[in-house]
């Protein structure tokens, strides 16, 4: 895993447009993917996301976003990273890991935490999940305040209105539920194939 240096550590707010993501209401939410884990099958063919493990952040009629969980990047200090970003460095300590979170916006920052430390901007997901575009989460989590679990990813997965379901069709994904230890656990190369194992379970 390579080191990420000051310079390359930039932090872009994300702007996206996600309340329209929202489904309107509890009846049209259940046919949707928010807080699931969308799973790349051996069918997949898109380089970009073979043998990946996407947490869905949004999903609805107008589109879908996720973020992918098991493609660490780059590996280094806090401090190093807030400076790259602009932000009060001043007594952060630790390390942190940078993971491919999919390739839209690649220039773009969001931290996938637990939803016991959330800012105003943060967006609640599900089953105690949230999403920040916000580096001041960063500096929290740098001076032992932020949540109890992160994952910090750069760029998202993106699909436009139908086109997620099309590919469920074609067989290029499936869905399984996935709990935070799963989320937020260290060991990124075992995801893919755990979560294969957990596709097979009987329910």
């Amino acid at each position: 895993m390579a080191e990420f240096k000051p310079w390359a550590a930039r932090f872009v707010l994300a702007v996206l447009i996600v309340a329209f993501l929202t489904p309107r209401d509890s009846r049209t939410a259940e046919r949707y993917l928010a807080g699931q884990l969308l799973v790349a099958t051996s069918d997949m063919r898109d380089p970009r996301f073979v043998e990946t493990v996407i947490y869905m952040v949004k999903h609805s009629a107008d589109g879908a976003m996720g973020l992918v969980i098991n493609r660490p990047l780059a590996k280094g200090s806090v401090e190093d990273l807030l400076k790259g970003m602009g932000v009060e460095s001043k007594g952060a300590k630790g390390e942190i890991i940078i993971h491919y979170g999919g390739p839209v916006s690649p220039e773009a920052g969001f931290i996938l935490h637990s939803d016991d430390v959330s800012l105003e901007s943060s967006t609640r997901v599900k089953d105690g999940i949230a999403m920040t575009s916000d580096p001041k989460l960063i500096e929290a989590i740098s001076r032992g305040k932020g949540p109890r679990q992160s994952l910090l990813a750069f760029g998202y997965a993106g699909w436009a209105p139908g086109q997620l379901e099309d590919e469920l069709k074609a067989n290029a994904w499936f869905v399984v539920s996935g709990d935070k230890a799963f989320i937020f656990g260290k060991d990124a190369d075992k995801k893919w194939r755990r979560a294969i194992d957990k596709r097979q379970i009987p329910l």
